[in-house]
């Protein structure tokens, strides 16, 4: 259905163009973006701070260095291998297992010595990096998602993206991995979002191309019973990026890894605006209440104070509970 800039307006729908100004250009200062924009460096700052954060197996920087990368993932049963300046989700590699000389997807494809090799060269040539520049390889551990978000994800780790304005967690949503998304959490690509509740981790409304989604497209498994355990820790998790980065309009992305708990995956200076439609509501009248707020409140009065204010009821039914026609 077609909408009207006015009604947008009237939801409190924010653009690119209001958020480029208003937002990232008057409150993230351009010489901390190198901080966030390379995962090596945002992954070398959470063990700074104490951030918790996916292992670093290793990194690889030059061409010689990659005919001895699979020496580097020796003793290592499952794995990730990522761009350092990707973005969207491009050039990332999950190797869930090995079996001899054989590295496995969690497709079940099978990838040999050469593909591993062949894929980081192709990394540090820029193939995926923002502007084509010369890269990185980060190789991860492989994270152990929780075993109750099972039946809401194909072939992927969910990941938890929440809006961090001036420290104050403000929007938050679930991406799970489909079939159509290729295993990756990435909306554009098909996995569903799904607008959860500040207050309680609980699911909102679920949306997939663009269309309201009741349910998931490959497991078949409702939404609405989607809840996310250590709400409340992954939330000050995510404000505390705040004093990390130094920036005042951010996303970050989480994951909820079985031992681990809550984990901080990577920060975005320049978060997407699908969240909006995820969650069925506009960022700006959260955004406007947080700019009154004072300054140097700490992160868990900052949680706190969006738990409290932001709070929603679900859209989403449980199939148990739909009436038939």
């Amino acid at each position: 259905m077609w909408t009207t800039p006015g009604k947008l307006r009237a939801k409190g729908i924010i653009g690119m163009n209001r958020r480029n100004i208003r937002y990232i250009g008057r409150y993230n200062s351009r010489k901390l973006y190198p901080l966030v924009d390379d995962k090596l460096k945002t992954k070398l700052l959470c063990h700074e701070h104490g951030i918790t954060s996916p292992a670093l197996i290793g990194t690889v920087m030059t061409q010689f260095e990659v005919k001895h990368v699979t020496r580097l993932l020796q003793g290592h049963a499952g794995f990730v291998i990522k761009p350092a300046k990707g973005s969207g989700g491009k050039g990332i590699l999950v190797i869930e297992h090995v079996d001899g000389s054989a590295y496995i997807k969690p497709s079940g494809a099978h990838l040999g010595r050469e593909d591993i090799e062949r894929h980081v060269s192709n990394i540090l040539s820029g193939l995926y990096s923002l502007g084509g520049s010369p890269d990185v390889a980060v190789i991860e551990s492989l994270i152990n998602f929780d075993d109750t978000l099972t039946q809401y994800t194909y072939e992927g780790v969910p990941d938890i993206r929440v809006i961090v304005f001036k420290g104050y967690p403000v929007m938050a949503m679930m991406r799970l991995s489909t079939a159509a998304s290729d295993g990756k959490a990435n909306l554009h690509q098909g996995a569903v979002g799904v607008g959860l509740d500040i207050a309680t981790g609980t699911a909102l409304r679920g949306v997939q191309f663009d269309r309201t989604r009741h349910d998931h497209p490959d497991t078949g498994h409702e939404l609405a019973s989607l809840r996310i355990p250590g709400w409340g820790t992954l939330l000050e998790l995510a404000a505390s990026c705040y004093e990390m980065t130094g920036l005042g309009y951010l996303g970050t992305d989480m994951v909820l890894d079985r031992d681990h708990g809550p984990m901080l995956l990577e920060l975005n200076a320049r978060p997407g605006l699908a969240i909006q439609m995820a969650n069925g509501e506009g960022l700006r009248p959260r955004l406007d209440l947080i700019e009154r707020q004072p300054e140097g409140v700490d992160a868990s009065a900052r949680v706190a104070f969006a738990r409290q204010h932001f709070a929603r009821r679900a859209e989403l039914i449980s199939s148990a509970d739909q009436t038939p026609a």
